[in-house]
């Protein structure tokens, strides 16, 4: 398999197209242990010994990052109005990665982005029970009696009642009056956390996503990203029963 030398380096995460050239100008990428003067020079990923800035770049097929979603942005690849998600990531990612599932306009919080297919469609899918916490500031108290509603299954006028989810009820912040919880669901429904709220006669102000599948955003800044890691894969990979499928 041959790409052109600028693709690869933009893939592998060394930038957008017009900066990747750039660094190959500068003398800062070689093949094989020969300086690259060409963007448009052939290679192959995976018989090439590729690097740039003195690090080896490794090519691989699928490539899955964590992003920290600001409010402002849709989670969208392209969107003619507003500013979306992909627009934090390289333009050579645009086309190729997606976000997983979705998080709303005014949302905050961890979003994977992916170009594997089959990774998205089972971390998106409630089939596969993947837990995602949220944080919530609400406008009221939380009734007490809301936990076991939840955990119960709460209706929010779909067809069917949620699925089980986890409701913690955090202290009052008496400064400033917060009521605020965090709710654990393993479903992706449309507005879900806020219509759950609001059946338990809550509004929500303000909402973050502070886990996915066992991740967080430990380390990340809001529209900051980085690739997750070969065992964060493989967890991932276990948990969408995927694994075995590739050996």
């Amino acid at each position: 398999m041959q790409i052109r030398l600028d693709k690869f380096l933009a893939e592998c995460g060394c930038g957008t197209r017009s900066e990747v050239k750039s660094t190959i100008r500068k003398k800062q990428v070689t093949i094989n242990g020969t300086t690259a003067v060409k963007p448009e020079q052939k290679i192959n990923p995976e018989t090439d010994s590729i690097c740039c800035n003195g690090k080896k770049l490794v090519y691989e097929q699928f490539s899955t990052f964590l992003f920290y979603k600001p409010a402002g942005c849709v989670t969208a690849r392209t969107d003619k109005t507003e500013k979306t998600v992909m627009d934090y990531f390289p333009d050579s990612m645009k086309k190729s990665h997606s976000p997983v599932g979705r998080l709303d306009k005014d949302t905050e919080g961890i979003l994977l982005i992916t170009n594997d297919g089959a990774l998205n469609h089972r971390l998106s899918s409630p089939s596969y029970h993947v837990n995602k916490t949220y944080y919530a500031v609400l406008d009221s108290p939380v009734p007490e009696e809301a936990a076991g509603c939840f955990l119960k299954g709460v209706d929010i006028g779909d067809e069917k009642p949620c699925l089980p989810a986890k409701l913690v009820i955090l202290p009052e912040r008496t400064e400033n009056t917060v009521y605020a919880a965090e709710l654990t669901v393993c479903e992706g429904r449309f507005h879900q956390v806020k219509r759950m709220f609001a059946a338990v006669g809550c509004k929500v102000l303000y909402l973050k996503r502070l886990t996915f599948a066992g991740l967080s955003l430990k380390g990340l800044e809001k529209g900051s990203y980085r690739r997750l890691t070969e065992e964060e894969i493989s967890d991932l990979m276990q948990m969408a029963s995927l694994k075995n499928e590739r050996v």
